[in-house]
C-alpha cells in the first residue's frame, strides 16, 4: 500500500515538474519574440524615416535640377555670343533599319502601301536596351522617328543659312512635276533632314523587331533624345489610314501613280530560283513566291521619277544612266525621292525599250514598263555587293512568329 502511494507520489512529481518546465519554456519563448518583435518594430520605424527622408531629398533634388536648368536657359538666352545661332539639343541614333528596299528605288513614298514591305529594326545595345520593347508586340503599328541618311543635300545643312542654298519648293510625283513648298511633302530635301513614319508591328524579338509597311531604306538610322520615346504605339482599331473625316490633301486618290498590271516573263522564276541559293540566307521572307508577291506589289506603283517618266527614248541611244553611283546627276527638284539604280535605253523609241532596275534585298530586279503602265518583269541577278553579313536578320529568325 505505501509503495503505491510512492509511486502515486512520483508520478505526481514529475507531471508538476514536467508542466513546470512547459511553462517556463513558454515564457521564455514569449519573451524572447518580444523582444524580437520590438527589434523589429524599431527597424520598420527606421526604415520608414529612412524612405521618408530618401523621398525628400530626392524631390528637392529634382526641383533644385529643375531650376539649375531654367537658370542656364535664362543666362544662355540673355547673355549668348550669337543669338543669330539657333539652339541645338543631342540626337543620337538608337537603332538602325535592315529593310527589304536595299536603295532609294523603289522605296514606297509612303507607308503601308506596300505590305509586304518588310524591314527589322535592330536597337543599339548601349543605348536601348531589350527591356525598353516590353510591351510593344501587344500592339499593331508604331511611330517611328528617323533620319534622312541618303539625302545628297546633307553637307547643306553644316553652311550658313545664308550659303546653304537649300530650295524651298520640290516637284512632286503626284503633280507630274509641279511644285510645292517642301514642308508641304514627304520630300528629303528638308531644312531638318527627320522623317516620322508609320509601320506594322509583326513580332519584338529581344532587342529587333520586325517590321511591315516600311518605307524605309536599309541602313536608316533611328534618333532619339530618351530611348522610350522612339516608339509611340498605338492600338490598331484607333488606326484607320484617311480615318479623319475633317482632313484636307489636295492630292488624296490621286491614281496618277499606279501602274496598270504587273506581269513576269518566263525567264523571270528561273532566275528569281537561281539567285535565291543565296538570297534566302539574309531574306526576310518565306520562299521565292512569297519575294516576287513583294516585287508585284512594289511595282504597282510606278517607282520611277518624274524626270524618268518624262524622258524621251530616242532611237539608237546607247545612254545608261546610273544615278546611285552619281547622286548629283539627279535634282532634288526633278522628284521627291528621285532616284534610279540604271535606265538602259535599247535600239528602239518605244518605252518598253527602256529596262529599269529595282534593288530588294540585294536582288535586282530587271523590269519594263510601256506608254500604258504595264510592267514587265524580265529577269532577276544577284548584286555583286549583296550583303551577307551573319548578323543580318532572316526569316529563320520569325518563323514561328510570322505566318507566311
Amino acid at each position: 500500500m505505501a509503495l503505491s502511494e510512492n509511486k502515486k507520489w512520483l508520478a505526481s512529481t514529475i507531471v508538476l515538474t514536467v508542466t513546470a518546465a512547459i511553462s517556463a519554456a513558454a515564457a521564455f519563448s514569449v519573451c524572447i519574440w518580444r523582444r524580437k518583435s520590438k527589434g523589429l518594430e524599431s527597424r520598420i520605424r527606421e526604415l520608414e524615416i529612412s524612405m521618408k527622408a530618401s523621398l525628400k531629398k530626392s524631390i528637392a533634388e529634382r526641383q533644385g535640377r529643375i531650376r539649375a536648368q531654367q537658370a542656364l536657359r535664362k543666362t544662355l538666352e540673355q547673355h549668348g555670343s550669337d543669338k543669330s545661332k539657333p539652339a541645338s539639343f543631342p540626337m543620337t541614333p538608337i537603332a538602325t533599319v535592315q529593310s527589304c528596299f536595299s536603295t532609294r528605288n523603289g522605296t514606297p513614298r509612303q507607308p503601308l502601301i506596300v505590305p509586304l514591305a518588310r524591314a527589322c529594326l535592330v536597337l543599339d545595345s548601349g543605348r536601348a536596351p531589350a527591356e525598353a520593347l516590353e510591351g510593344l508586340a501587344d500592339y499593331s503599328h508604331c511611330w517611328i522617328l528617323y533620319i534622312f541618311h541618303l539625302n545628297t543635300d546633307l553637307e547643306k545643312l553644316w553652311k550658313q543659312p545664308s550659303k546653304s542654298k537649300l530650295k524651298a519648293k520640290v516637284r512632286v510625283p503626284k503633280l507630274k512635276g509641279g511644285k510645292m513648298g517642301v514642308l508641304a511633302t514627304r520630300s528629303p530635301h528638308r531644312p531638318c533632314p527627320i522623317g516620322l513614319t508609320v509601320a506594322k508591328v509583326e513580332a519584338v524579338h529581344g532587342r529587333v523587331i520586325l517590321l511591315s509597311g516600311v518605307d524605309l531604306v536599309d541602313g536608316t538610322y533611328l534618333m532619339s533624345n530618351l530611348i522610350y520615346h522612339i516608339l509611340t504605339a498605338f492600338k490598331e482599331q484607333r488606326y484607320r489610314s484617311g480615318s479623319a473625316t475633317n482632313t484636307t490633301c489636295p492630292m488624296q486618290g490621286d491614281s496618277s501613280l499606279t501602274t496598270a498590271s504587273v506581269n513576269f516573263s518566263p525567264e523571270f522564276k528561273t532566275t528569281l530560283a537561281s539567285c535565291w541559293v543565296t538570297a534566302e540566307k539574309h531574306s526576310l521572307y518565306a520562299s521565292p513566291d512569297e519575294f516576287q508577291s513583294l516585287i508585284r506589289q512594289v511595282l504597282s506603283w510606278d517607282i520611277r521619277s518624274v524626270a524618268q517618266r518624262k524622258r524621251p527614248h530616242h532611237a539608237h541611244s546607247k545612254e545608261e544612266i546610273h544615278v546611285n553611283d552619281n547622286p548629283s546627276s539627279v535634282s532634288e527638284d526633278d522628284d521627291d525621292d528621285a532616284e534610279s539604280d540604271g535606265v538602259s535605253n535599247g535600239n528602239s523609241n518605244a518605252a518598253m525599250d527602256v529596262t529599269y532596275h529595282l534593288i530588294l534585298e540585294g536582288v535586282k530586279v530587271s523590269y519594263r514598263i510601256n506608254s500604258s503602265s504595264n510592267v514587265i518583269v524580265e529577269k532577276a541577278t544577284l548584286c555583286e555587293d549583296v550583303k551577307n553579313e551573319g548578323d543580318r536578320c532572316n526569316y529563320m529568325m520569325w518563323r514561328d512568329q510570322v505566318a507566311c
